[in-house]
């Protein structure tokens, strides 16, 4: 019995549908049948699987009820056990499905409406699903819109389709819209979400500074000229750092225009944002010279391991090299990612100084020599009495004003020095209770272990509690690194582990 029900004015919906949503005709038409098949559940019961079809050419509505062929009955409504089944249906096996045709319902008002719903519902997700996959791959690009409303100041801008999301605190300071206005922004992010594709904007990320650039400048458009690094402050100022493949083209000037034609294009965009226009380097040192422009820099010190820079600058021009509220230093730093302190020169030297006192003192008091001898080695780059020590003869010989028995006397001084005091070092470890196992430890030295000591860590087991930070704290970070602090706390565990593999030996022992 065929009861199929010939709807062709389905047809010509779902193609009005497609057309004026921009989705395709399969899409709608899934939906339409989607909204049958629930309208179907309702009238002959929600716990029955109630099928719909639409045949695509005629338009013709088919529906039907769907039970399973299973072992055991778990479900009466939707499932047959396979005995049954054989009889009623001897050329059905497990697992395949029994299809009732059903008599064509009659759609009243309230089916009608569930129908309704669920094609406005399933348009809508194929809407969201065609708008996701369109601006999934547009995250970096600048877009145009128009600002269809304002929520609490976030702003819900109109891309033609789709609908995006610009929100307070991704706008520059102090610029306004209103509904209607139209603006330019940057895809930042695409997300998929319960309620639809989500698309965020953004007017202070770095990407739209830069991106602003290569709309304005051809050579970064085709490539010649590259932006390595952007640092925003938005609507105040900008630091930008560029390079060029071609020797020929100077970054800089390229970027800046004729007459500043170029940079004033974007600094409009940008709310009247200054923007600095660096020449990027491969040196970090110069690279940091370069983004602490105008202010001039006369030395550079890099702790590359602690990602830090000190930057001595002429006294007059540290106002400038900071900045005002430390914009200049902090954009530099954002820019060159690294930590960048600022010293006037004379801040410099005071340091400097002090740090030559300080270790003048240390050597007249360890080696019993005067401030003149002390001098000379502090001047040759000695920090410690270790490095004195173990220093080859005849280098502290060839030290201008010294001669070979001079050398050999600072030498023996300093190895009795270092005798004496870790001597000392020594017995107070014993007199605090600091066993003879951790003392063992190679990376660990008396100043070390009485450090340990006082800080109550006395055992291998109070030393293997420790963490990494909290060794290093205890003894310094200027004497122990994270990775030399992992070796001693696991040469301090080493004796949990001993015991493990003793049951195994002595089982081949017995075996054998």
């Amino acid at each position: 019995m065929d009861t199929a029900v010939a709807r062709p004015e389905l047809l010509l919906v779902a193609d009005t549908v497609a057309r004026e949503k921009g989705i395709e005709r399969e899409e709608v038409l899934d939906t339409l049948e989607k909204a049958i098949q629930k309208a179907g559940r309702a009238k002959y019961g929600h716990e029955k699987d109630i099928r719909a079809t639409i045949d695509r050419k005629t338009g013709d509505v088919r529906l039907s009820r769907w039970t399973e062929i299973v072992e055991a009955v778990e479900n009466e409504e939707t499932q047959m056990p396979i005995a049954i089944a054989r009889k009623l249906f001897p050329d059905k096996g497990l697992g395949d499905f029994i299809v009732d045709p059903l008599p064509p319902i009659d759609f009243g008002r309230i089916a009608a409406q569930t129908a309704k719903q669920v094609i406005v519902q399933g348009v809508r997700e194929s809407e969201r699903k065609k708008q996701y996959e369109e601006y999934k791959d547009r995250v970096g690009e600048i877009i145009n819109g128009v600002v269809k409303r304002t929520e609490y100041g976030n702003l819900m801008v109109e891309l033609g389709r789709a609908e995006a999301l610009l929100r307070r605190d991704e706008l520059i300071p102090r610029e306004s819209f209103r509904n209607g206005d139209r603006v330019r922004a940057y895809i930042y992010d695409v997300r998929e979400e319960p309620r639809g594709p989500q698309i965020f904007l953004s007017r202070t990320h770095p990407g739209f500074l830069a991106k602003l650039f290569a709309q304005e400048v051809p050579e970064i458009y085709d490539g010649i000229i590259e932006i390595k690094a952007v640092a925003r402050d938005p609507g105040s100022r900008a630091k930008m750092a560029v390079i060029s493949r071609d020797s020929s083209i100077d970054p800089v000037g390229a970027c800046v225009g004729m007459r500043g034609s170029r940079v004033q294009a974007v600094v409009q965009e940008l709310q009247g944002e200054k923007i600095d226009i660096i020449p990027w380097s491969p040196q970090a040192a110069t690279f940091v010279v370069n983004a602490l422009a105008p202010a001039e820099v006369t030395k550079v010190v890099m702790d590359e391991e602690a990602g830090r820079v000190e930057v001595v600058v002429p006294d007059e021009q540290l106002s400038l090299a900071i900045g005002r509220r430390g914009q200049n230093v902090r954009l530099a730093s954002q820019l060159t990612r690294w930590d960048i302190d600022i010293l006037t020169e004379a801040e410099e030297s005071e340091r400097r100084q002090e740090e030559f006192r300080r270790r003048s003192s240390l050597f007249v008091e360890a080696l019993d020599v005067d401030d003149v001898i002390a001098g000379l080695l502090v001047t040759e780059g000695f920090n410690s009495v270790e490095e004195l020590a173990f220093t080859p003869l005849e280098e502290v010989a060839a030290i201008e004003g010294f001669d070979e028995n001079v050398a050999e006397e600072l030498i023996r001084r300093a190895e009795a020095f270092i005798t004496r005091r870790d001597t000392e070092l020594t017995e107070r470890r014993v007199e605090l209770g600091v066993m003879d196992e951790v003392a063992a430890i190679e990376e660990l030295t008396p100043a070390m272990l009485v450090a340990l000591g006082e800080k109550g860590v006395k055992t291998l087991d109070d030393l293997g509690d420790l963490a990494s930070d909290e060794l290093i704290e205890v003894v310094g970070a200027d004497n122990m690194d994270e990775e030399t602090a992992n070796n001693v706390i696991m040469a301090a565990r080493a004796h949990w582990f001993e015991g493990e593999d003793a049951p195994a030996e002595e089982a081949s022992h017995g075996a054998a």
